[in-house]
């Protein structure tokens, strides 16, 4: 059973910094692409940064220069820096991982900017 346990969210002032982890089990984690999305209330879920299983990251532009994504093969975790937030970041914040034909997604963290 695959499963992604997203921790790390909470409330912080503009400009602060958070880090969001994701723990990954049920599959070979150093072959999947990990990515973390996020959706704020009555938007659409979107990408927020994407890191592929030989370490080549894609960043949404709302989010270059702020955010880093990174992972951990040994510990089965994904990460995203986030620095310099803003209220705008404030959304849910998803863990994803794309393992051969299959989609998987975590159950979210709130992230909440306050200004």
């Amino acid at each position: 059973q695959v499963q992604l346990v997203e921790s790390g969210g909470g409330l912080v002032q503009a400009g602060g910094s958070l880090r969001l982890s994701c723990a990954a089990s049920g599959i070979i984690f150093r072959i999947a692409a990990m990515a973390w999305y996020r959706q704020a209330p009555g938007k659409q879920r979107e990408l927020v940064a994407r890191i592929r299983n030989d370490g080549i990251t894609t960043y949404a532009d709302s989010v270059k220069g702020r955010f880093t994504i990174s992972r951990d093969n040994a510990k089965n975790t994904v990460y995203l820096q986030m620095s310099s937030l803003k209220p705008e970041d404030t959304a849910v914040y998803y863990c994803n991982a794309v393992y051969g034909t299959q989609n998987y997604w975590g159950q979210g963290t709130q992230v909440a900017v306050s200004s």
